[in-house]
């Protein structure tokens, strides 16, 4: 027997929720931009996707502006709306990755013009958290290709990372959960605002910036997951 697509509104609020935060942050600054959650159903393997639909922005969306859709395909389930073509990346990414139940996708400032000042190509780490909680390197797709209307490549990279750098066009984050979504996404936008402060302030003082080395940020990831959700009170690095 086929159950009916019904509408969750506990994951409704929650998306309105943290769609109040991530304007409240300053990620928000036009129709571009989306939150997506999963929500299991009998009837759809990969689940159903909660998201908005295109035409508004997330500070302007309400409860009637979420629409749920198909995860392998486009199809609106539930709603009379399409989703704008970044929702695309999004079900690509839940397709492709069993363990991501929520993804965010914003245009954040300080990434667009750090990476389009030409000076640097990628976000290095100053700070100790930003590896623990991102759990996986950054991945970096170049300005000229376009994973949102092709989302062939995507297959290529997406097991190997939990944040995606459109560069020249914003960031996916991707969770378990739509908060530890929405903490990979504050860490890597917090970690952009210190490479630009710490490349200011070095120029100023002529000293360079005491990024990490890959051997601190590989040994960091091996331990992410004991350090952010620790199952012991001590020796969390230590290897089992």
């Amino acid at each position: 027997m086929t159950v009916a697509v019904a509408f969750d509104p506990a994951i409704g609020q929650q998306i309105l929720q943290y769609a109040r935060r991530l304007c409240a942050r300053g990620y928000v600054h036009n129709t571009l931009g989306n939150i997506v959650v999963r929500a299991p159903h009998p009837d759809y393997p990969h689940g159903l996707a909660y998201t908005k639909h295109a035409e508004l922005s997330l500070e302007e969306m309400a409860l009637e502006n979420i629409v749920i859709t198909d995860i392998p395909t486009s199809r609106v389930l539930l709603g009379d709306r399409i989703t704008s073509i970044g929702h695309n990346l999004s079900r690509e990414i839940l397709r492709l990755r069993p363990d991501i139940h929520a993804t965010i996708h914003v245009h954040d400032d300080a990434m667009i013009a750090f990476l389009g000042s030409g000076a640097f190509t990628e976000v290095r780490m100053l700070s100790l958290d930003p590896p623990y909680v991102l759990g996986k390197p950054v991945h970096y797709v170049p300005g000229h290709v376009d994973v949102e209307a092709d989302v062939s490549g995507v297959k290529d990279f997406i097991q190997g990372t939990n944040t995606v750098v459109l560069v020249g066009h914003g960031i996916t984050s991707m969770g378990r959960n739509l908060s530890e979504a929405y903490h990979r996404l504050n860490t890597l936008t917090a970690e952009v605002r210190r490479n630009i402060q710490a490349e200011l302030l070095a120029q100023s003082g002529g000293t360079t910036p005491a990024y990490r080395s890959e051997a601190e940020l590989e040994s960091m990831y091996r331990f992410a997951e004991a350090i952010i959700y620790p199952k012991r009170a001590s020796e969390v690095m230590k290897e089992e």
